[in-house]
Order: C-alpha cells, then structure tokens, then sequence
C-alpha cells in the first residue's frame, strides 16, 4: 500500500462488505456504503489498485474435494540462514493439499496448514515433504477438528441463526 494513501470511512465501509461478502453486486455494495454506484466502482478500483485489496476469494467445503482432514503442522527449522528459509518457504508453498504457510518468530519457524484425503495421506504428506526435509530439525501435527472463520478486525460475529 503506498504510504500517501488514506482510507477514509467509505473505503473502510466497503472493505467490510466485502470482507463479508466478496460477491456483493455492486450497486448494493453502493447502497450499503450509502455512495453512487459509479462511486463504489471507482473506489473497489482504486483499492484494488492501490493493493489494498489483494483478491477475492472462495471458501470451498474440503470434504467435497476428497480431502476432509486438516492440520496443521508446527515446524523448526535445522539452520536459520536466509537460503534455506527463502527455499523451504517456496517448496512448502507449492506442495498439493498446502493451504497456507504461515512464517513465525518464536520456538516455531512454520505452520503449515493443509488439507489430506485420510490419515495416511497426511502420515505421507509430513513423512515424505516435511520431516526428512533437510532443512527441518523437527515437525510437530496437530489435526484440526474444525475451522470457521470470525469476524475478522470487524467486530464481534453475528449470532447464528
């Protein structure tokens, strides 16, 4: 984000849309924020532009994808040099069922949060990708019972119905 830009209200208003629901037609996104919709087309624009923000992107159901177990696994690194932190980083990233990496200060160097098929396939994924990785001094999983997203710097979540 360049240092001279400001988000006003608006701008704020229309980030919290949008975080809520990145398909908004854009005249409700208009309506909401209580601007023009050439007004909120202009501004999505310029936010995206300004890299504020980055993308849109779909919450998919894993399970349906043949891969309803999720971890997360903590990760020490063996050497802390640049090299191999910029390498391991890179590797982990484009490895399948890889979420997210997750860069840490602290005892932990990674987490690395992935989805795999069944029990197997995340003994083989962390056997195979993490655990005799050069780089890797020791990795830790913890599976994940369930995942759901809160409100964000939003506010407090709205009660279910």
């Amino acid at each position: 984000m360049p240092n001279d830009l400001r988000l006003d209200e608006t701008d704020r208003a229309i980030l919290e849309a949008l975080s809520e629901n990145a398909r908004i037609p854009n005249n409700k996104l208009a309506e909401r924020v209580g601007v023009a919709p050439s007004t909120a087309l202009q501004r999505v624009r310029a936010l995206r532009e300004a890299g504020v923000l980055r993308g849109f992107h779909a919450e998919v159901d894993l399970a349906a994808l043949g891969r309803p177990l999720q971890a997360m696994v903590a990760v020490r690194l063996a050497v802390h040099n640049r090299e191999q932190i910029e390498t391991f980083t890179s590797v982990v990233r484009q490895l399948p069922g890889v979420l997210t990496v997750f860069h840490l200060a602290g005892a932990t160097d990674y987490l690395v949060w992935l989805a795999a098929a069944d029990a197997q396939d995340l003994r083989e994924f962390v056997v195979d990708h993490l655990a005799t990785h050069p780089a890797v001094a020791h990795a830790e999983t913890s599976l994940i019972y369930e995942h759901r997203r809160g409100p964000g710097i939003w506010g407090a979540a709205e009660p279910s119905s």
